[in-house]
């Protein structure tokens, strides 16, 4: 069986990237640095097989177009994952998230990490 082990994002400062993430649930894991000079943070989110890496190299700039990529979280309440987010001062859109959940709207909403790299939240029970 052929299995998906893990999506690598490029990111202009590691440590920002790393506080942003584990903000949303991530672990970090092992730091290394690759045979071509980049720096390597491995990240996973616990009971998950897939996991995140985020590469920068100093010599290479990260620019994410809008919408070009995006990575999805599943959790079993948005409203309260989204609380908790912007208590720790991420800013979730679209802004009135919390109006489209009380007119009966697909719960979903997203979050932008330091590189504009989306991130799709949606409730999964």
């Amino acid at each position: 069986m052929i299995r998906f082990l893990h999506t690598r994002i490029r990111v202009h400062n590691l440590e920002a990237s790393v506080a942003f993430y584990t903000k949303l649930g991530y672990v970090a894991g092992e730091f290394r640095d690759s045979p071509q000079g980049n720096r390597l943070a491995f990240l996973e989110l616990p009971g998950n097989d897939v996991f995140l890496e985020l590469c920068h190299s100093p010599d290479y700039t990260a620019v994410c177009p809008e919408d070009l990529m995006h990575t999805a979280l599943g959790v079993p309440d948005i409203i309260a994952y989204c609380d908790q987010l912007e208590q720790q001062g991420v800013d979730i859109w679209p802004s009135r998230w919390r109006e489209t959940f009380a007119a009966g709207g697909r719960k979903m909403a997203f979050v932008t990490d330091p590189d504009g790299y989306e991130v799709e939240i949606l409730e999964r029970q």
